[in-house]
């Protein structure tokens, strides 16, 4: 059974903290793994599940970056890891395998946005190729330790989902380069990931969700000019944040923490969730706020953007698994 599209009424809402949905919960023994945990979100989650007494490993580009932004937390270790090249992620899965831990909680945080055009491995559209193609073949890639500890598999996506379905056409831009829709294809494609492994997954006791944070300036806006920020109201002219419904980076956290490690859904799994709680789904010419368009979560389309991401990196953990879609 997949899990209906709908609220469920968690009981916490849009400024929930990741302190908040974390209260009473008790980690000690749990092992975590945040991928970007050491900026933005992911350092507030990192924070947040390690003061619930987790272990928490955080993979990162810049390891000495991430040692200097952890350093004060307890229970967190740091290895190299770059989402970009499929040799650090296989030499880091490898790495994390031969130690013989079982993960509990995978969250896959890290993330580029509206990069310039930026071609990695055999010609990869960065976004694509970091976003949702690094991770899909990390987590894949570190199944033997994700399965044995019934983990939940958490993938940071984005409200920017709603600027491009997968184009599967040319998925790596090769006939005209937009930033905005590189960045919102490599969004549906972290909700299609998580739809696609929790059917694959769950009879393991291995269950997954996808999120939107909410809008929070943190460093994922790093490739933005201040005039564009300016111009989307998210900033002033002397760069202080100016939008009033922007979550500070403590709240902006709590979903994804929610999800992870919430009883409300014990369960539950395949779903994209905002604001603590599962959405609702929209129609493709909605302009209200929040929900998740109906192509995110299409089994359909997750099936078929698993077999493409097979393809691409080679790596699958469920071969025997039929990813073949019906011709429409």
């Amino acid at each position: 059974m997949t899990t209906p599209q709908h609220k469920i009424g968690s009981g916490f809402g849009y400024r929930s903290t990741a302190d908040d949905v974390l209260r009473g919960i008790d980690l000690t023994g749990r092992l975590a793994v945040v991928t970007g945990g050491y900026s933005g979100l992911g350092l507030e989650t990192t924070r947040a599940l390690a003061g619930a007494g987790a272990r928490v490993v955080v993979p990162a580009r810049r390891p000495d970056a991430a040692r200097e932004a952890v350093a004060g937390i307890g229970g967190v270790e740091v290895d190299e890891l770059d989402l970009g090249d499929q040799e650090s992620i296989r030499d880091f899965a490898e790495r994390f395998v031969a130690t013989g831990r079982s993960i509990d909680i995978m969250i896959n945080s890290a993330a580029i946005m509206a990069s310039p055009e930026t071609r990695i491995g055999p010609g990869w559209e960065a976004q694509f190729g970091t976003n949702h193609l690094g991770h899909y073949a990390l987590v894949n890639r570190l199944w033997p330790a994700i399965e044995p500890g019934g983990a939940r598999v958490v993938s940071v996506s984005s409200g920017g989902h709603r600027r491009s379905p997968i184009r599967w056409d040319d998925p790596h831009f090769a006939d005209g380069y937009d930033k905005w829709a590189a960045y919102g294809q490599s969004k549906t494609a972290n909700v299609l990931f998580a739809v696609r492994l929790d059917e694959l997954a769950r009879e393991s006791g291995v269950r997954a969700f996808a999120l939107h944070p909410g809008g929070i300036l943190t460093p994922l806006q790093r490739h933005l000019a201040k005039e564009e920020m300016v111009a989307f109201g998210w900033i002033d002219e002397d760069g202080n944040p100016h939008n009033p419904d922007f979550k500070t980076p403590e709240q902006g956290a709590a979903t994804q923490v929610w999800a992870a490690t919430s009883p409300r859904l014990a369960g539950m799994g395949g779903v994209y969730c905002e604001d603590c709680d599962i959405a609702e789904v929209v129609s493709a010419d909605s302009t209200a706020p929040g929900g998740v368009r109906s192509y995110a979560v299409d089994p359909e389309q997750a099936r078929r953007l698993w077999a493409l991401s097979a393809d691409l990196t080679g790596v699958d953990a469920f071969p025997e698994a039929d990813h073949a879609v019906a011709p429409r």
